[in-house]
């Protein structure tokens, strides 16, 4: 009879243990982003400095033994070559196009690149679009810029993306510019968000950045950035509402007055943020993101996810940051 038990007992393990998974899903990232793509595989891409990596899997919860490409390196000594952070991959006229910052070694000249596939594989080969200088994208005022997404509203295409009104590292903003094409910008830049509540503050320079496009199921339009210095403890998610009309005019976006998802010292998880949004094949929306590593940890950082909701009000509702000791339930 106890070994029946001690039986039982193992199986009940063991599939828990296929079904559920415990944070952090990479025990080492930064800058997740995740594509969950029709054939079946989430991609995956995060900060790698020096190229532009894709995990391929079904189980976004085993990424430490996901499937790994890296599937752009750049030349030596050229204008991109160095400090490639924040990949995004995005699906765009029938080709996948990837999105980073990067610069020649010298922070301070920061700028927005982007990469073509050959073919409609996220995991074929990329090089910069035909029509550009190394794949730079930027608007006319051409300023250090970092962590570029895609917004798409009403048939059009708009690129948001953090960056310095100036010439000099004061202040990180959020700016919108219109796309023409998906490796082309036009018209001037417009500021939708800069740090302005105190939560928004800390650390110096002032931070807004990793601004992220989310839809709630009724359709209304979200941006989901993170502020305060990425290096301290009380990085975290801020939120942008977009109030319809042009999205070129700030006045449409209003800024939520607190954080909504933010260090959870009871769990032991600090620094929350430059966060990517997925679907399971149930539905289930999940938070990506990236937290500090322990209290203090600076930029040693690893990736967590979990599940989220809305509120009656139409909010997303991400509830507190998820530790490393509580089982969640793996995404279909």
């Amino acid at each position: 009879m106890g070994i029946f038990i001690l039986l039982m007992m193992g199986n009940i393990m063991s599939l828990q243990a296929n079904t559920t998974f415990t944070n952090p899903v990479l025990s080492d990232g930064a800058d997740p982003w995740v594509v969950h793509h029709s054939d079946g595989y989430y991609y995956y891409t995060q900060t790698t400095a020096s190229n532009i990596t894709l995990w391929r899997t079904t189980d976004l919860s085993d990424l430490e033994n996901a499937e790994q490409k890296v599937v752009w390196m750049p030349k030596p000594n050229s204008v991109n070559s160095e400090h490639v952070w924040a990949p995004e991959l995005h699906y765009l006229d029938g080709r996948w196009y990837i999105y980073f910052a990067a610069s020649a070694g010298d922070m301070t000249r920061q700028r927005m690149y982007v990469l073509q596939s050959e073919n409609s594989d996220p995991f074929s080969h990329y090089d910069y679009p035909t029509a550009t200088q190394s794949g730079k994208i930027a608007d006319t005022s051409d300023k250090w810029a970092i962590d570029g997404t895609i917004f798409e509203f009403e048939g059009k295409r708009y690129f948001i993306w953090s960056g310095w009104e100036g010439d000099t590292n004061e202040q990180q903003r959020l700016y919108i510019a219109r796309m023409a094409t998906p490796w082309q910008l036009t018209g001037e830049r417009v500021e939708i968000s800069r740090p302005e509540f105190a939560w928004e503050q800390i650390g110096t320079p002032q931070v807004n950045e990793a601004p992220q496009v989310l839809f709630n199921p009724k359709g209304q339009a979200f941006i989901v950035y993170s502020a305060s210095g990425s290096w301290t403890d009380d990085y975290c998610l801020g939120l942008l509402l977009f109030n319809g009309g042009d999205p070129m005019v700030a006045a449409n976006w209003r800024k939520h007055p607190t954080p909504v998802f933010s260090k959870n010292e009871a769990a032991d998880v600090y620094g929350p943020g430059h966060n990517g949004f997925f679907t399971d094949n149930h539905g289930q929306a999940w938070l990506i993101y990236h937290t500090a590593k322990f209290k203090g940890a600076g930029w040693a950082r690893e990736i967590h996810m979990q599940p989220f909701g809305w509120q009656v009000n139409g909010l997303p509702a991400f509830g507190r940051a998820i530790g490393s000791q509580v089982q969640q339930a793996r995404p279909n």
